[in-house]
Parts: structure tokens; sequence; C-alpha cells
């Protein structure tokens, strides 16, 4: 009888054990889901951007640029993309474009506005992106961990939770370039001017 009690009892604490991880890693889940539906308003906030800026630079160059067209074209592109692989890709190719179109037009552009305006406010989209991708791949790592580790990693296949990808940069030149590009304007806004120190206080 003791037996029987011992065997119901193991039973309980292994049901008890499966729910715990169970709920863990639906936890984790959906933290990852959360994280990237961040990332994803944070792109949306800066492709929304880029109709604005082709226009600008279209009104000062008076000329027809295909870079312009396949800017708007890769938008509308990254606007629909559903998973972290998508979005990095069409992220970075947003990227490349966008520091070639300012670095092709920001010295006739720089008394522009307008202009200067939406290129600080690229940066400081990219900048947030940038954090919020560190914070998605952290949540990743923790749920990709909890799904490997042995015997989680048996309740996870029965369970179908699987490995998910990070949100990775690219590390072509031409994204780092852009990346540059984008921090030394984000720096250029920060930067303070120097304190105006009267003539009689430096007496």
């Amino acid at each position: 009888m003791s037996g029987l009690y011992i065997g119901i009892g193991a039973a309980v604490l292994l049901l008890l054990w499966v729910m715990v991880v169970y709920n863990i890693l639906v936890r984790k889940k959906l933290r990852i889901d959360n994280n990237f539906s961040q990332i994803k308003i944070q792109c949306k906030k800066r492709f929304d951007l880029i109709p604005n800026l082709v226009e600008v630079v279209r009104s000062y160059s008076k000329q027809k640029d295909a870079s312009f067209d396949q800017l708007n074209t890769a938008r509308q592109a990254a606007n629909s993309a559903q998973s972290p692989e998508a979005l990095a890709e069409a992220n970075e190719q947003i990227n490349g474009m966008v520091s070639r179109l300012e670095r092709e037009y920001s010295a006739g552009l720089k008394s522009d506005t307008t202009f200067v305006r939406l290129q600080e406010e690229l940066a400081k989209l990219e900048k947030a992106i940038t954090i919020s991708r560190q914070i998605y791949n952290d949540s990743v790592m923790m749920y990709n961990r909890s799904v490997m580790i042995f015997p989680n990693s048996l309740f996870a296949a029965i369970f179908r939770f699987r490995k998910v990808n990070f949100f990775e940069a690219s590390e072509t030149q031409e994204f780092k370039q852009a990346l540059i590009y984008s921090a030394n304007i984000a720096e250029k806004e920060t930067r303070l001017p120097a304190p105006c120190v009267p003539a009689a206080a430096r007496r």
C-alpha cells in the first residue's frame, strides 16, 4: 500500500514539475514575442519617415533617381515582414539605402531644416532599434537555454517549444557605414554647446 502512495506522490510531483517547466517556457516565449513587437514598432516608425526623406531629396535633386523608388519599394516590403529574420534583412537593406542617400545629398541639403530633422529622427530611431534588438536577443538566449537544457528539452519537444533565432544585425561594410553615419548624426544632435562665460568672470 505504501508503494502505491509513493507512486501516486511521485506522479503528482512529476506533473507539478511539468506544469512549472511548461509555464516557465510559456512566459519566456511571451517575453520574446513582446520584445519583437517593440522592435517592429520602432522599425515602423523609422520606415514611415522614409517617404518624407525621399520627397525632400527628390525636390532638391530635380531629377529622377531610381534609388527613390527602390527605397520606397524596400520600405513596403519591410512593413510586411513578420519574422525576425525577414525584418532584420529588410532593416539592413533600408539602412544601406538611406545611408547612401544621405551621404550623396547631405552636402547640398545641410541647410535644409526638414532634411536635418529627418536625419536626426532616423538616427534616434536606429539607436532605439539597436537597444530593442539587444533586449530581444537577451530574451531569446534565456528562452533557448531553457529549451535546450536536459530534462527541459524532453518536454519542450513534446509541447513543441522550438529554438528561436536571434535578430542579427549584418556585419557587412555597407551596414557598418550606415550605423556609423547614424551614430555621428545622433552625437551631433546631443552635443551641447560650450557654456558662454562673461568676460568679467574670466578676469
